[in-house]
């Protein structure tokens, strides 16, 4: 009894001493090494091809460049004086501002109605196809539509003035993309209708995940679907919400295929945006410092956007 005792302690003690840690195998290490290697081979590209191209466009924006000739005259700060003096830089911010303005009114807030409205309907059958009809605009080539509007606007064989003189509505047809007033305007809702399917089908994909116990508790309530929506489907959705009003402005003021395909900045620049005028200003007219000033101040531009929007969200975070 007395060995057995002695035995039980001995155990009791041995396993209250913490034991030593083994040593790492070679394996382990080599396997270490080698994913922080390609963890280095990452940074060095995304340094490389993302950040550094960042910093050289400030770089350049301070110099006065000719392609031909490979001159390169340092200007210090006076390519962003000319662009406050710019009036068209003016006009193309103002384009880019609005294309955002009305881009999350549309394909923000009205895809997150549409998207509940559809998940809202009891047939899965049809919510899969309603899915389907709204994304098909959305896989269709940003080029490929605006040649699709273009035709669509022409005066002579539009669909556009051709429905409005069928319906009596003469006093309405005009060469959309000609004048000056509606330019810009036609170009942003051929955009619209571009993008809003695929908007759609985010917001149903977050509201997907969302119990369906709390709308089931929300009915039972008295809570109607206007209720529903603004307590339940809004709340929960507020991150997606976020994150398309991030990618919907920095959008807008990248926007550039949609008015070249359409216009190319006319008539007169009344559909340029900032893209298009450092286009023009850079391989055009070859003024390459000065285009790089532009690309600065739409860089500044949506990186203060996006950063105002991620605090925005996560303060008004909501976890179920």
């Amino acid at each position: 009894m007395a060995r057995a005792s002695d035995t039980m302690e001995s155990g009791a003690l041995l396993r209250g001493v913490a034991r030593p840690q083994r040593p790492k195998r070679p394996r382990a290490r080599f396997a270490n090494l080698l994913s922080l290697r390609w963890a280095a081979i990452a940074l060095i590209l995304i340094g490389w091809f993302v950040y550094y191209p960042i910093v050289d466009n400030f770089i350049v924006s301070t110099t006065d460049q000719d392609i031909y000739t490979g001159e390169v005259t340092n200007v210090g700060l006076a390519n962003y004086d000319r662009l406050l003096h710019d009036p068209v830089v003016l006009l193309a911010l103002w384009n880019n501002c609005l294309y955002a303005i009305i881009s999350v009114i549309f394909q923000v807030f009205g895809a997150f109605l549409l998207a509940a409205i559809i998940e809202d309907l009891r047939s899965e059958r049809w919510r899969r196809l309603w899915r389907a009809v709204y994304f098909v605009p959305s896989a269709i080539s940003i080029t490929v539509t605006g040649l699709l509007f273009y035709f669509i606007y022409q005066p002579q064989i539009g669909l556009l003035d051709a429905a409005l003189s069928r319906v009596g509505l003469s006093q309405f047809v005009m060469p959309w993309l000609g004048n000056e007033h509606t330019a810009i305007y036609a170009i942003i809702a051929m955009s619209q209708w571009q993008g809003f399917g695929y908007s759609t089908l985010l917001f149903a994909i977050a509201i997907q995940k969302i119990p369906r116990d709390l709308y089931d508790a929300a009915t039972i309530d008295g809570a109607g679907p206007v209720r529903r929506l603004w307590s339940i489907t809004f709340p929960l959705t507020r991150e997606m919400t976020g994150l398309m009003i991030i990618v919907t402005i920095t959008g807008a003021f990248q926007v550039f295929n949609e008015v070249m395909v359409m216009t190319a900045g006319g008539p007169n620049n009344s559909s340029q945006v900032l893209g298009t005028w450092l286009y023009q200003k850079a391989f055009i007219e070859d003024n390459f410092g000065y285009g790089a000033a532009i690309a600065a101040v739409i860089f500044v531009l949506t990186m203060l956007t996006g950063a105002a929007q991620l605090w925005y969200t996560k303060r008004r975070r909501v976890q179920l």
